[in-house]
């Protein structure tokens, strides 16, 4: 967003300003002011009114010279923001009276006086917001994509190293680091997918809507529509002023994709500590302990883990403002702006850490390894006897009597004997002992979405061609 500076004017005069006489509390000016937050619509507003130039000048409201004169003093306009230089003044209480304001010192009232014919800023202000949350979440787009593309390369580069998989943080079955980065990366997936649908599905034009009841001067809205790059028109214009759900799906999906950055977070949290110590975190996502030298902490991953509350946050926040206004533009709405700003610095930067972190860690495949252990393959020794025609409800009794008998005698499972599996039950024979392979295990879970080195490199396969 482009710096501003404030300066002070006299009497500027508001764009509301002709019924009332009355000087506003110095407070309320300020409470009611959006311009500190709202100036981030600053090109989308531009647009949206040079557009809409075009549209006056195609219903010969306004002239073509005078179009191209608007159109010429607000690229003079964009020109200041984006070079930092553009001055707010006291009296610029939004984007939209400091846009109109600047354009009229620059091309003259008598001309820049037209340019709201049939507007309103209840039109306005929703056009800018859909064109700004539509681009910039197109951006988000494609770091989402960055993050999963990174899980990508790092699950088939290290595709055959082992580990234990956990339920309830408790060792269960074999599996494939990959197959768990992968689990990550199809939940950033189902994100990326989620922001994509909701970006189409918000891409209304409300312009046209005028306050509440529609545009008096037969305005093309379909012109307007193409200009802007919008797929459909709003069909209702007390829907179109009012509707803020994009707002509420946009906030819900950025809730939604920090919970998966927090669960990503939290298993690589604590996956780093000395216990497990699977993976270690790059110095450049880390730091130390001010008493501590021993210390490396995954600061980084627990900042992540914590945003994902604040965003969640700023939801909430925002449907208990939504909830209560009734039909068309109230300034409750004014509240919509703040959240899904934070939410969207937030993911950003929350994505590119992600990234980081996913791209320059260091595994640790034997403390993975030398964390496996035979009963793990519990469901395997089941497993066996139900390839041997013995009902699986009657293999897990079998199985975890085996279990019970490996703990009796203090043993894993692989070191009971022969006689030891036939005293459980008869189909026991000496192929038991290919049950105790780690490798094959994994194998063994080979129907698609499983944890095979086939199935992981097809889910690999089936990522990439998401992201071409």
């Amino acid at each position: 967003m482009a710096s501003t500076t404030t300066a002070q004017t006299p009497a500027v005069r508001k764009l509301w300003g002709g019924r009332f006489t009355g000087k506003n509390d110095p407070l309320m000016e300020k409470f009611n002011a959006s311009i500190s937050f709202d100036s981030r619509f600053y090109k989308a507003d531009i647009v949206g009114s040079q557009a809409y130039a075009k549209a006056l000048a195609l219903k010969k409201i306004i002239t073509d010279d005078e179009a191209s004169k608007l159109h010429e003093g607000l690229d003079k306009v964009l020109a200041e923001w984006e070079s930092n230089s553009f001055v707010i003044q006291d009296g610029d209480e939004d984007i939209h009276t400091a846009n109109e304001r600047r354009l009229g010192e620059i091309i003259g009232t008598s001309i820049s006086g037209k340019l709201h014919t049939g507007r309103s800023r209840n039109d306005q202000v929703a056009t800018d917001f859909r064109i700004w949350v539509r681009d910039e979440g197109r951006k988000l787009v494609v770091v989402l994509k960055e993050l999963i593309a990174a899980a990508v390369v790092r699950a088939e580069n290290e595709i055959d190293v082992i580990m234990p998989g956990y339920t309830h943080l408790q060792r269960a079955q074999p599996i494939r680091w990959s197959h768990l980065i992968l689990a990550h990366a199809w939940s950033w997936h189902a994100d990326c997918q989620r922001l994509e649908q909701l970006l189409d599905r918000m891409n209304q034009l409300p312009l046209g809507s005028g306050a509440l009841a529609g545009n008096p001067f037969q305005i093309d809205r379909d012109f307007l529509a193409k200009e802007l790059g919008f797929d459909r028109l709003m069909p209702n214009s007390l829907y179109g002023v009012s509707d803020r759900d994009f707002v509420a799906e946009f906030l819900f999906w950025a809730s939604l994709t920090m919970v998966h950055i927090s669960r990503f977070s939290e298993d690589l949290i604590i996956y780093s500590t000395g216990e497990f110590g699977f993976v270690q975190l790059a110095d450049a996502y880390s730091t130390g302990s001010s008493l501590m030298p021993q210390k490396k902490n995954p600061d980084s991953l627990e900042l992540l883990r914590g945003k994902s509350g604040r965003v969640f946050g700023g939801m909430t926040g925002f449907m208990m403002a939504y909830k209560g206004t009734p039909s068309t533009y109230n300034k409750d709405l004014q509240e919509d702006k703040e959240p899904v700003f934070d939410a969207y610095d937030t993911l950003m930067g929350s994505l590119q850490i992600t990234t980081g972190v996913l791209s320059t860690l260091t595994i640790r495949p034997e403390r993975m390894l030398a964390s496996m252990s035979i009963d793990m393959l519990a469901t395997d020794l089941a497993e066996y006897l139900v390839r041997k025609g013995v009902p699986f409800r009657e293999t897990h009794h079998i199985s975890g009597e085996a279990v019970r008998l490996a703990e009796e005698r203090k043993c894993t499972m692989a070191d009971l004997s022969l006689a030891d599996f036939k005293s459980l039950h008869p189909s026991f024979e000496e192929d038991v002992t290919k049950v105790w392979n780690f490798e094959q295990s994994i194998e063994n879970r080979c129907t698609p979405g499983g944890t095979s080195r086939a199935t992981v490199q097809a889910q690999i396969d089936s990522l990439k061609a998401f992201l071409q």
